[in-house]
């Protein structure tokens, strides 16, 4: 049994996605990816043909929520796995501001921290911190501004 993780290539509508998994999980999604297509090695090929059928139905507009096993590498700290599990509540096609989010994590008062947690999401898109915006403006995102306001536009339809 293959316990280690691979990263392999994907293209999607706002440039190349890196996937790194293992036979039972998720564990990162990078943005301006440069891991090659594949060979995928068998252990891993069921779970990384329902993470592409999974990204191709969002992009597409046909799909609103995730269904996949997630385990974020290297883990977070607890204050962040409740941030990235709050985030995983928030409905598609909706935002919710940086103060809301350290309130569902339960530490209303950690707003930066909240922030700091969006900033060190390993599977953005799965887990959506692109749906927290600041009071003023978009606030950031891994994958660039242009790419959040493009996630953000495509779940408006």
């Amino acid at each position: 049994v293959m316990t280690g993780k691979i990263t392999l290539g994907l293209e999607s509508p706002v440039g190349r996605l890196d996937v790194t998994l293992s036979a039972a999980a998720v564990h990162r999604l990078d943005f301006g990816g440069v891991a090659p297509d594949g060979p995928v090695p068998r252990p891993v090929a069921p779970l990384f043909k329902r993470v592409k059928k999974e990204l191709e139905e969002y992009f597409q507009g046909r799909r609103q929520e995730f269904d996949l096993p997630l385990d974020p590498y290297p883990p977070g700290t607890d204050f962040q796995n409740n941030v990235w599990a709050a985030l995983r509540e928030v409905p598609f096609g909706e935002v919710v501001s940086y103060s809301d989010l350290a309130r569902w994590a339960g530490r209303p008062k950690a707003v930066r921290a909240a922030g700091a947690a969006c900033g060190a999401n390993r599977i953005p898109l799965l887990i959506p911190c692109h749906r927290v915006v600041a009071k003023e403006g978009l606030g950031g995102f891994g994958g660039g501004l242009k790419m959040k306001k493009q996630l953000l536009k495509l779940e408006r339809g």
